[in-house]
């Protein structure tokens, strides 16, 4: 490995999706919809509530609620910061149900975009976008072969999206009156299968890959680094969705039952 890397925490139930909250805290889904926090030391977790399904992609509006992509019910779910309690927000737009929404993006608007994975094999639309009411659209229609993780550019003028099976990285610009603007490649990833993304806060993008099971880095120039790399699948087994705390990436893994903490300014 790279990168020094630890469990954070063990006793989970295969979390594939980690989002960090303002407090420091460390949140994670589990497959039978889940949902856990954990301190931010690591030291005890807990889990707070439940979608009765199988949680994706999760993350925190700037009210604190926490959106929860499901894969069970086919449906994004939104929990109250206050009282845990989950209602659903949306499955669905332009006349389109969600078929896998996998993972959301909340901008400094409060709206919610949401990737739609739509079927192994089977490329489809796309990525969803939800007003903070629940109301939305069909933003970006054009086939992807499995939408997965995204990111805001660290300027908020465009997405980016995990293609698992393309497989690589894309990015959507956002036009000026809010609509997507033509696809426009990042990194052709031959052999892997990314899954989540997060720029780190030296302003790189990192991608967590499911097979094999390292982290990457896309550096300057397209230029792809390993941060951290796992042949054994113990420390980092199927890494799935990635998250920041400062120069620590906390990695969910999906193949079993903790969070990985990277400390990336050591590697």
């Amino acid at each position: 490995m790279t990168a020094p890397c630890r469990v954070f925490y063990d006793g989970l139930d295969h979390p594939e999706c980690v989002a960090v909250h303002r407090d420091g805290s460390v949140w994670c889904g589990g497959e039978a919809g889940q949902v856990y926090r954990i301190e931010p030391d690591g030291s005890a977790a807990e889990q707070v509530a439940s979608t009765g399904g199988f949680c994706l992609g999760l993350a925190f509006d700037a009210a604190d609620n926490l959106l929860l992509c499901d894969m069970k019910h086919a449906a994004v779910f939104r929990m109250d910061a206050r009282t845990h309690r989950v209602e659903r927000f949306a499955d669905g737009a332009d006349g389109l149900r969600m078929r896998v929404p996998n993972f959301p993006v909340v901008d400094a608007a409060g709206r919610v975009y949401v990737s739609d994975s739509h079927a192994f094999g089977e490329p489809g639309p796309g990525v969803f976008r939800f007003q903070p009411e629940g109301e939305g659209e069909l933003w970006h229609g054009d086939p992807v072969a499995f939408a997965n993780g995204m990111a805001l550019a660290p300027d908020g003028g465009s997405l980016y999206v995990v293609e698992s099976f393309g497989p690589g990285v894309f990015r959507i610009p956002i036009l000026p009156d809010g609509s997507a603007g033509a696809r426009q490649e990042v990194a052709r990833l031959p052999g892997i299968v990314p899954d989540g993304i997060a720029f780190g806060p030296d302003g790189l993008l990192y991608v967590g890959c499911y097979e094999p099971s390292r982290v990457l880095r896309l550096g300057a120039g397209g230029v792809v680094e390993v941060v951290a790399d796992d042949p054994i699948a113990h420390m980092l087994c199927h890494p799935t969705n990635v998250a920041f705390r400062g120069s620590t990436l906390f990695a969910a893994n999906l193949g079993r039952w903790h969070v990985t903490a990277i400390d990336i300014a050591d590697g």
